[in-house]
């Protein structure tokens, strides 16, 4: 049942496609290595409300991806941003599957005012921290920002993810309070969120249990302060029991525990419930 309190610099500009990509069909939303070997070309379908460039970070020192999403037949420009962050083992095509249309529909509905999703190559096995020679959480707190004025883009004002990048998101949101500038809204699907160190170990994301401790959101949730918040788990996800922590410690905007595991089954239930989440939260 839910619990409600209220219910760097560009390689080039367009460097893999210009008219955009939308369908993602072979993405797994960042539970698989298999979609990372294949070419681009096999994996996305052309749209013109997705759009698709590499761009080379000083903050990971590599070259990534960058996917936008806005809603179709609209322009891009100076829309609101919400960062949507992918999961372990996956990358920025991973996490986007059906929010093109899920987020096109919303707004044409009218439940939600137009914004863009925007994913970003993370790195397969960063809990978007930092990381030696490779840190994914100043990426998106320095260099994102900088890439989206460049290209006329709005300001990241809001994040979400799933799995990692649920524990991600949560992270930036953190981070984003710590400098003074807050976010209006974040949301998480089934948040790879555990409550030991002895499993989280397993997953060698972290070099020991002392940063693990201070990173890991259940033990930073007072940094949230009042920042809506909705979060959704299958209760059979394996990470049910770390986010049923949060919820019950954080009391977040909306959460739901419904029936579900951790796969696209589910996922694709509680997406177009994160669009329309974040969409009423968003005021510019």
């Amino acid at each position: 049942m839910p619990h409600r309190r209220s219910i760097g610099r560009a390689l080039s500009r367009r460097a893999l496609l210009t008219s955009g990509v939308a369908g993602l069909a072979a993405a797994g939303f960042g539970l698989s290595t298999d979609s990372a070997s294949r070419p681009v070309e096999q994996r996305v379908s052309l749209a013109t409300n997705v759009s698709l460039e590499r761009i080379y970070s000083h903050a990971r020192k590599q070259t990534v991806d960058m996917v936008a999403i806005h809603p179709r037949g609209m322009s891009p420009h100076g829309l609101p941003v919400c960062l949507m962050l992918h999961g372990r083992f996956g990358d920025a095509l991973d996490s986007v599957s059906g929010l093109p249309g899920w987020l096109s529909n919303s707004v044409a509905a009218g439940r939600v005012p137009p914004f863009t999703l925007l994913a970003v190559d993370g790195g397969p096995n960063n809990y978007w921290h930092r990381r030696p020679g490779d840190d994914a959480m100043s990426m998106l707190l320095d260099e994102v920002p900088e890439w989206l004025s460049e290209r006329g883009l709005g300001e990241p004002i809001a994040a979400a993810g799933i799995s990692m990048g649920g524990f991600g998101a949560l992270v930036y949101a953190r981070r984003r309070r710590e400098i003074g500038d807050p976010l209006q809204a974040a949301g998480a699907v089934a948040p790879a969120l555990l409550t030991s160190w002895r499993e989280m170990r397993k997953r060698r994301a972290f070099t020991d249990e002392a940063e693990w401790r201070a990173i890991d959101p259940l033990r930073h949730i007072h940094t949230l302060g009042d920042l809506p918040i909705g979060v959704w788990c299958g209760n059979g996800d394996r990470f049910i029991e770390g986010t049923r922590r949060f919820i019950r410690l954080a009391n977040p905007t909306y959460a739901s525990t419904s029936p579900g595991r951790h796969n696209k089954t589910y996922f694709r239930k509680a997406l177009p419930e994160l669009v329309d989440f974040i969409g009423g939260h968003l005021h510019t």
